[in-house]
């Protein structure tokens, strides 16, 4: 056994959130040299490093085994945002057990389901961590109407803003997780005017950093209660963790990123093909991602005798395809496996 003390630097779980507009991404972008994962584009119009935008769970997954595998891509990988990336996650919970919503697994099932997703979310953000790497989610607030036990009536209070319906599974486990939930938010002081009536001044930007009946905050560092939305508060935090890795410069990723809004033509080591838009656009990226033509796809569902030998891709159920997303890992070890090893059997179809 080994004792140790005192305190240990390492990577911080940081999440960010607040109104829309206040500047989370802004602020998340000072963050040590960060690396976005935009989930639902308002980076467009920064300056910073990104990965494509992920259009399912899947693609979501593999981006960050990406990260893990590559870490010195980045010092802080950014989730921008785990409210949007918690819509991918409850889709895909939807999909694997074949429901068209949450609510339709009864008895609060669905809700379990992505609290247990959202939970191996962030285990794999975790690994990040034990690789130094800072994690920042950041995430849009709402205001709802709280009521404690013990007390009489009810007040406003600001909490994450999660699924409408899934929040009050998934946010304590996001906020346990976190080493710093901070709250942004515009300051203002109500006032009685000359005419007895009520006027709001200021609008400053704050970040409050503890506990509030008013909001929901934490820190581990003892920082002041409210301080001004500026990076430079925090940053002797992230300054004093022991760097181990050296990354490449702000605003640059160490690879060369694979732009999913190309046109949907993509080699593989076997052919050309283009991919049909009757896919939907969450296979195709996991396609271009995993080169993986749609011959080989179809190949894949002729080989485990999903569908008959022959069939066009206008003949297969919509909804097949979305259960091929919760499952591309084992369809592309079906591919490596199966299909590109024996290239010459009759799988191909033509017109398809």
């Amino acid at each position: 056994m080994q004792i140790t003390r005192g305190k240990r630097a390492r990577a911080q779980r940081v999440v960010i959130y607040g109104p829309e507009g206040i500047g989370k991404s802004s602020f998340a972008a000072q963050f040590p040299e960060p690396l976005f994962i935009d989930t639902e584009g308002s980076t467009d119009n920064m300056d910073v490093a990104r990965l494509d935008k992920p259009t399912s769970w899947t693609m979501l997954r593999n981006q960050i085994a990406w990260v893990k595998s590559n870490p010195t891509c980045c010092k802080t990988l950014v989730i921008d945002t785990i409210d949007w990336a918690e819509s991918l996650i409850v889709a895909d919970v939807c999909a694997q057990h074949g429901k068209k919503g949450i609510e339709d697994f009864g008895y609060g099932n669905g809700y379990t389901y992505a609290r247990e997703e959202m939970g191996r979310f962030l285990n794999l953000l975790q690994e990040l961590i034990e690789l130094g790497i800072n994690v920042v989610l950041t995430a849009h607030a709402q205001m709802r109407k709280f009521e404690q036990p013990d007390e009489m009536g009810a007040y406003d209070r600001w909490e994450l803003k999660l699924g409408k319906k899934t929040s009050s599974q998934t946010a304590p486990v996001v906020k346990e997780w976190a080493d710093m939930v901070l709250f942004a938010n515009y300051k203002t002081i109500v006032v009685n005017s000359d005419s007895n009536k009520k006027k709001a001044q200021g609008g400053k930007r704050v970040l409050y950093t503890q506990h509030h009946p008013a909001w929901d905050a934490k820190n581990r560092h003892g920082l002041p209660e409210e301080m001004p939305l500026d990076y430079a508060g925090i940053a002797h935090i992230f300054a004093s963790q022991t760097q181990t890795q050296t990354g490449p410069a702000q605003g640059q990723i160490a690879h060369e990123p694979v732009h999913v809004d190309q046109p949907t033509t993509m080699s593989t080591p076997n052919q050309t093909t283009d991919i049909s838009p009757l896919i939907p656009k969450a296979l195709q990226d996991l396609m271009i991602g995993s080169q993986v033509s749609q011959d080989e796809l179809l190949q894949a569902t002729y080989v485990n005798g999903i569908y008959p030998l022959g069939t066009t891709v206008e003949a297969i159920d919509p909804d097949y395809w979305e259960y091929v997303i919760t499952v591309w890992d084992k369809v592309v070890a079906v591919v490596n496996e199966k299909v590109r090893v024996n290239p010459d059997l009759p799988f191909t179809v033509e017109g398809a």
